[in-house]
């Protein structure tokens, strides 16, 4: 990221104008339960508004899918595998922001064809920003990125397991615990994704794969020299129509994530997701 991108520029400022004003000043009537444990506050709307208008004047052939406006009217979603789509998550990690905690973040993404082109991330309250571009690696605060892969320790990982049965869910992370230390999820994908590039975490997991969740992370987890593919090893792509996602800081703890967690003695299958809880 450079102070001439201008993607950049506009995600700071409606972070700073829109985003920041209402955090830990959002009123009861300002903040909207969408679906049962699904929240929504006029900032993510007001700030998907701002960054959709945005978007457009920076390049106006592309689509433009966002969360709220696919919530407001599912068909936007038809236009995930088109030539030129921006995808946008306005807040991300809404129930702390409407809690009045970090970490929340906004993520943009371009793709093309179902695959990711550039990606942003913006953590409003640390004022930090990664960005990547296919082929041109991954920078936080403008600095490049490599993932370090420590060396002769667990390695962690933080696994969303939300979902699942309760049953499943004590399965899947008791045969986890065999190969990897457990910390909990932030429940912010754009907070488990930087923390992945900075070499925080080296698992992370999914079962619900919402392209604005995961379309700008999963770039820049690649880029930075990480590994993202669905349950069944295929590559993650937007207009695949699959679900899971399996991401780890190499492809050497990819497979021993995916043996691992797809054991016959933690109930999954990887062609076959599991019932929602």
């Amino acid at each position: 990221m450079t102070e001439t991108d201008p993607v950049a520029t506009l995600i700071r400022d409606v972070a700073d104008r829109i985003i920041l004003p209402r955090f830990r000043n959002l009123g009861a009537d300002q903040i909207i339960e969408k679906a049962p444990g699904d929240l929504v506050t006029i900032a993510d709307r007001e700030a998907e508004q701002a960054l959709s208008e945005g978007l457009r004047r920076i390049e106006g052939t592309a689509a433009v899918i966002g969360e709220e406006a696919t919530a407001a009217d599912p068909s936007v979603l038809d236009a995930v595998g088109g030539a030129r789509v921006w995808i946008i998550d306005p807040i991300d990690g809404t129930e702390h922001f409407a809690a009045g905690r970090s970490p929340f973040g906004v993520m943009v993404a371009l793709a093309e064809y179902g695959r990711i082109e550039a990606a942003w991330i913006y953590d409003p309250v640390r004022g930090r920003m990664c960005h990547a571009r296919r082929g041109g690696g991954t920078l936080i605060d403008g600095v490049p990125v490599t993932i370090r892969t420590p060396a002769n320790t667990k390695p962690i990982a933080a696994l969303a397991t939300k979902f699942f049965p309760a049953p499943l869910r004590e399965t899947v992370e008791a045969q986890a615990a065999t190969a990897f230390d457990l910390v909990p999820v932030p429940r912010c994908a754009a907070e488990q994704y930087a923390t992945l590039c900075l070499s925080g975490n080296q698992v992370g997991f999914f079962l619900r794969t919402l392209p604005w969740d995961h379309a700008a992370g999963s770039l820049l987890l690649e880029e930075a020299g990480g590994c993202v593919r669905r349950w069944d090893g295929s590559p993650y792509r937007l207009d695949d129509g699959k679900t899971g996602l399996l991401l780890a800081c190499d492809a050497a703890t990819w497979d021993l994530a995916h043996a691992t967690l797809f054991a016959e003695k933690a109930g999954l299958d990887p062609n076959a997701p599991p019932p929602l809880a």
